[in-house]
């Protein structure tokens, strides 16, 4: 099987999707077989599941969850992996549809031309009918089901024996099943970057980053659509194997359709630190500019996001972990619409049993607030849930 180099990347190009709805990291049982076979079953209490900031309608969850993977070395040079996940929700008081069926589907392939000369692609379907994160100011008790395929690639060489070339992409296509959420919210965004890097010493080099992102909806989009020019440089520090920075600062040039154009800062800055089997320490910060839940009122909002995240072995058979977000933000307001501030926090807990090779239980809680100037769009959410993962 191929080793790809790991690297540490924070609001870069590639992520993969969560296996559990949860927000703190959940641990799974190590997969030696080409192809695995997966059941999750739980039960679980929503506060407020379609994010009302109002009138919230809370309700009790059972959850059925099979999943296939299959994962092989092709050749010596040539990795790939595939896998699908059904997630059957059961909801005790949700209006309309009681039963709403998830799934999501995602395959990756990697070769490696060379010892340095590698390209990895990941391809990721989800359909979303129980989101994990929801929109702040949508209608009360609107349906936020969503449909979203990313296609991510990354091509690495390099230039010099200390010198280094990569090429990123990343096309993401949202499409959400309520209407009026579709007119205003269905879009591609799609990202491309070229970066250098310099190898100083073995563990660290110096990099220089350009990107470019272009935003585009499928309505509107004359008065909605956007691109953005980044040029940004930074560093990547690894100590062995344990510790990871990666630190990146440079600038925004962002064109709006129909709207004024902007020049921000951009700033981005994760670490990691694996200091036990199983057990690590990561956070990071990031100023960014991104998309709004209300295109009709605001542009995009200047987002610091502050996050960490930590897991720990107990015992050789229980992890905890955890996680947290905190994100203050400025919605910037169309002409006529003042600026709102507002800051959202989302953070989890868990505990996790891995008692034997094939059996796996969990129990979370997660916990979403969002604060803003705008009532409409003030959010308070709480999930617990129990689950258990047999693995064939």
């Amino acid at each position: 099987m191929i080793k790809l180099s790991r690297v540490l990347t924070i609001g870069g190009l590639l992520a993969a999707l969560p296996a559990v709805a949860a927000y703190a990291p959940i641990p799974e049982q190590d997969k030696d077989k080409t192809l695995n076979v997966a059941v999750r079953a739980g039960l679980s209490h929503d506060s407020n599941i379609f994010g009302a900031a109002t009138n919230e309608v809370d309700s009790a969850i059972w959850t059925l969850a099979p999943r296939i993977d299959y994962t092989a070395s092709l050749t010596d040079q040539t990795f790939l992996s595939a896998g699908y996940g059904l997630t059957l929700d059961r909801f005790d008081r949700r209006p309309g549809d009681k039963l709403v069926d998830s799934h999501d589907l995602n395959v990756r392939l990697a070769h490696a031309f060379s010892k340095a000369t590698n390209i990895d692609l990941n391809e990721s379907f989800l359909v979303s009918r129980n989101p994990e994160s929801l929109l702040a100011g949508v209608p009360l008790n609107t349906d936020q089901s969503f449909t979203r395929n990313q296609l991510d690639g990354r091509f690495v060489t390099p230039l010099a024996p200390k010198t280094g070339l990569t090429a990123k992409a990343r096309s993401t296509y949202f499409k959400y099943r309520n209407d009026s959420l579709g007119r205003n919210l269905d879009r591609t965004e799609t990202l491309v970057g070229l970066a250098g890097d310099h190898k100083l010493v073995p563990e660290l080099k110096l990099v220089g980053e350009y990107r470019f992102q272009d935003v585009s909806y499928r309505r509107s989009g004359d008065l909605k659509d956007k691109t953005s020019q980044y040029l940004m440089a930074g560093a990547d520090y690894e100590v062995a194997q344990k510790t990871s920075v990666s630190a990146r600062l440079g600038g925004e040039r962002r064109r709006r359709d129909g709207e004024r154009d902007l020049t921000a800062p951009f700033a981005e800055f994760s670490v990691k630190h694996d200091y036990a089997p199983k057990s690590y320490l990561a956070g990071g910060y990031v100023y960014t500019l991104e998309e709004t839940s209300d295109v009709v009122r605001f542009t995009d909002a200047k987002v610091h996001r502050i996050f960490g995240s930590a897991q720990h072995a107990v015992s050789a058979l229980v992890i905890a972990s955890a996680s947290v977000t905190f994100e203050p933000s400025q919605l910037q307001g169309r002409r006529g619409f003042a600026d709102v501030d507002e800051t959202t926090v989302r953070a989890g807990v868990a505990l996790t049993y891995l008692p034997t090779k094939n059996w796996s239980a969990s129990a979370t809680f997660d916990h979403d607030r969002v604060r803003s100037d705008d009532p409409a769009r003030r959010l308070r959410r709480a999930r617990i849930a129990l689950g258990a993962t047999y693995a064939f």
